[in-house]
């Protein structure tokens, strides 16, 4: 996979110019680059699908798509870090570098066909993104995030090497789709096969904050600088649900109805959890935390509802809440510079002295909210459509009524901004042009999906 090779050789380029200081400003445009190098190879691989490194990587439309879901994400990123990154690290080129190897590992695991891939994409992501969150060596709060972080990733990781290997003992191979066929033809039926797929289940909920596995998300969100839980938040995600939607909807389609109940319980579980705790946050970073975790249960709805509208379903989705999570956590990055703080008061009178940003602001809540006219109203609307095709009544009404609670905290964020008055002065903030851009690009797009969504609606079909 070309976009793989693109990135790794741009990140070890990266790490080469952190050692004279005269190019460490070249970072950022060259690790930019290398993203829209691999985004345009990506494109120019659509109408040639094949498979890759002896079958151990499946170059597809799915893929494709979600590849360029996580490269454009990290270059969003990646364009935001540019003012603060001073302020979170002195190893600037590193840091670069970092998300450039999480991206890479992202993008194995959106691309997977063996198994092993899904291990070696899922630990090259999973082992950066430890390191992004302990950046801030004088941290305590962001060291204890790291710590806490790579702990209990280790140890979800074995769950899922140990449901990797009952998967391989009850098929006899470690490829996905003669795995598919196998069970197909009930041959692999057995206690060792249904074990597999609940620890690789397991694990993977784990990867994207479904509850109750979900307990390491809040604090780690908290802890981490801004621009890595943003990363946690989006690219992450994104690669997470791309993996577990191709590994249940390619090798488990049959068994996942059969978990039905289960999934229902974790979506139940997920959305309430999520919702209900980020009702009751003052930090404005918590509370995306938390929210987060509830955007996973309407994501995993998808998962539960397996058919041939899931993918398009998981990608809208995650594509309209990555925009607007990265608007927010962008702005509350600048907020937090500016006041010290990253709790709702912070935002008091901020729509009076900088109106532009917080429109851009409020413009993100509406979408996460799913309000109509925004890129996540159309996300939810083919997550509850495709799972109402499926006769999931119930859990649909379950998700309108999280969808219901979810617009009490987003709005508190615009009360905060545009009704409330700050007892000091909020100057008015000047930002640079490659914050202006991103947030511009990434409010345009979400009205322009939010009044058009089919230019994504059937891109997999």
């Amino acid at each position: 996979m070309y976009p793989v090779i693109v990135l790794t050789l741009t990140a070890i380029l990266g790490l080469y110019l952190g050692l004279y200081p005269k190019t460490k400003p070249l970072a950022l445009p060259i690790n930019l680059l290398g993203i829209l190098t691999s985004i345009v190879i990506s494109v120019y691989s659509w109408d040639h699908p094949s498979p890759l490194y002896f079958s151990m990587i499946h170059s597809d439309h799915y893929s494709i798509a979600y590849s360029i879901a996580i490269l454009v994400a990290t270059g969003l990123i990646m364009a935001i870090s540019k003012k603060s990154l001073g302020q979170i690290s002195t190893h600037i080129t590193e840091y670069f570098s970092i998300l450039m190897f999480s991206a890479s590992g992202g993008l194995i695991m959106v691309s997977f066909q063996n198994l092993t891939m899904l291990f070696v994409g899922l630990e090259i992501l999973s082992v950066s993104v430890y390191i992004l969150a302990g950046i801030e060596k004088k941290n305590k709060e962001g060291n204890e995030a790291a710590l806490k972080y790579f702990l209990m990733g280790s140890f979800f990781t074995a769950i899922l090497l140990l449901g990797i290997a009952f998967l391989y003992g009850a098929t006899g191979t470690f490829n996905i789709h003669e795995m598919a066929g196998i069970i197909h033809h009930g041959k692999a039926i057995s206690a060792f096969l249904y074990l597999g797929v609940i620890l690789v289940l397991i694990a993977l909920c784990f990867k994207v904050s479904v509850a109750p596995f979900h307990f390491w998300t809040p604090d780690v969100y908290e802890g981490s600088p801004i621009l890595v839980t943003a990363f946690m938040s989006t690219v992450v995600k994104i690669a997470g649900f791309g993996a577990f939607l191709r590994l249940f909807s390619i090798s488990f389609p049959s068994i996942t109805q059969e978990l039905s109940g289960t999934l229902s319980i974790l979506v139940i579980l997920t959305l309430f959890i999520g919702n209900i705790n980020a009702l009751y946050q003052n930090s404005m970073k918590r509370m995306l935390a938390y929210s987060g975790i509830s955007h996973a249960g309407y994501m995993l709805m998808a998962i539960l509802a397996l058919g041939t509208l899931s993918s398009n379903a998981i990608l809208i989705y995650a594509i309209g809440y990555s925009l607007a999570t990265i608007t927010a956590f962008g702005i509350l990055m600048v907020v937090n510079e500016e006041k010290g703080s990253s709790d709702f008061t912070a935002f008091y009178g901020f729509g009076k002295k900088n109106p532009v940003l917080a429109g851009m602001m409020a413009i993100s809540m509406l979408s996460l909210a799913g309000i109509p006219l925004t890129a996540g109203f159309f996300g939810k609307f083919y997550i509850f459509s495709n799972t109402m095709d499926h006769r999931y009544i119930f859990l649909v009404g379950i998700g309108v009524i999280n969808a219901i609670m979810g617009i009490f905290y987003y709005f508190r964020v615009i009360i905060a901004m545009f009704f409330v008055d700050s007892e000091h002065h909020f100057e008015e903030l000047n930002i640079s042009f490659s914050l202006r851009f991103a947030f511009v690009l990434t409010t345009v797009v979400t009205i322009v999906l939010g009044f058009y969504p089919s230019l994504f609606a059937n891109i997999l079909n």
